[in-house]
């Protein structure tokens, strides 16, 4: 009785497949000329296409005339499969630890590559971190060294950035409404809470006891409105890097502090009140309280404590 089985791709697990007919029905005579064995569980040789027996099942087992065909297909289809790092060269996948003192080679699969975001460079495990190796030392790859070769004081840029913007206010009190300064009295400042509170906008769904209500405000080079500003609720239980991208959002202002390292293009959050730069990972319930103003700056390096003082 003929048999009719499937063609099966080159990329077999083996060299013989089980014929799939029912095995109810009669089965199919093994084709090895001293055999023809009745087999209700047939298989076929992906070599030559005949029909076998469990004895005969292998090439050898019934001479094939085309054996090692079945191999030579499978080794082309895996020849033509691009193998993992095709087109790259050695030295694009594998280096040396940044580190002058290590000399492991990284990139590889035993020993990982860790990009440092601050100083643009990749170092091994054991030197992965900032203090591991001196990253405050090193000057960025790829950032434009200043007049002296050294690096920039991001507290002297920062307060200069925060002169400027208060500059800034009082030259165009005239064209805009100024946010009010902080009410002396617990009285006053009650009174400018429940109002902020009325025409704060936010997650509706998050619970009144986790709200807190502030005045948001961006620095005018951040943007190129004239004073974006607005108030908002946020959760307690945030940490300021989620509420400064959601107040970028809200006032439209361009926030790429995800796609890069460039200090002079990232976001910062000010807490006019305690007049610091806040840290992203700082909780909102513990750096604020209902009724401060924070102000977006961008370009003025990373968060130094007590900055008005400095």
């Amino acid at each position: 009785m003929a048999s009719s089985s499937r063609t099966d791709s080159p990329g077999e697990s083996t060299f013989t497949t089980m014929d799939e007919k029912d095995p109810t029905l009669l089965g199919v005579h093994c084709q090895y000329a001293y055999c023809n064995q009745l087999d209700f569980l047939p298989f076929r040789c992906e070599s030559c296409h005949g029909t076998f027996c469990l004895d005969h099942r292998t090439e050898s087992g019934h001479k094939c005339a085309k054996a090692g065909e079945w191999a030579e297909r499978r080794r082309k289809a895996n020849m033509a499969t691009p193998s993992l790092g095709a087109g790259k060269s050695m030295r694009q996948i594998q280096k040396p630890c940044a580190s002058p003192a290590c000399k492991t080679i990284i990139g590889t699969s035993l020993s990982t590559a860790v990009h440092c975001s601050t100083c643009n460079r990749d170092y091994c495990l054991k030197h992965r971190l900032n203090e591991d190796h001196d990253c405050k030392q090193l000057t960025p790859i790829g950032a434009r060294p200043n007049k002296f070769g050294e690096h920039p004081d991001y507290a002297k840029i920062a307060f200069g950035k925060l002169k400027a913007w208060g500059v800034s206010q009082k030259a165009s009190i005239s064209e805009r409404v100024l946010p009010k300064p902080k009410p002396s009295s617990a009285a006053a400042r009650l009174v400018a809470v429940n109002n902020l509170k009325k025409i704060a906008k936010g997650d509706t769904k998050l619970a009144a006891d986790k709200r807190i209500y502030l005045y948001v405000e961006a620095e005018a080079a951040t943007t190129r409105s004239k004073l974006p500003s607005g108030e908002f609720f946020y959760s307690k239980d945030w940490v300021l890097g989620r509420v400064l991208d959601a107040a970028a959002k809200s006032l439209q202002v361009e926030n790429v502090n995800n796609q890069g390292t460039d200090e002079a293009s990232k976001l910062r959050v000010f807490h006019v009140e305690a007049g610091r730069l806040l840290e992203f990972n700082e909780k909102v319930g513990d750096a604020l309280t209902s009724g401060n103003r924070i102000v977006l700056l961008r370009g003025v390096g990373p968060a130094v404590p007590d900055l008005i003082e400095a």
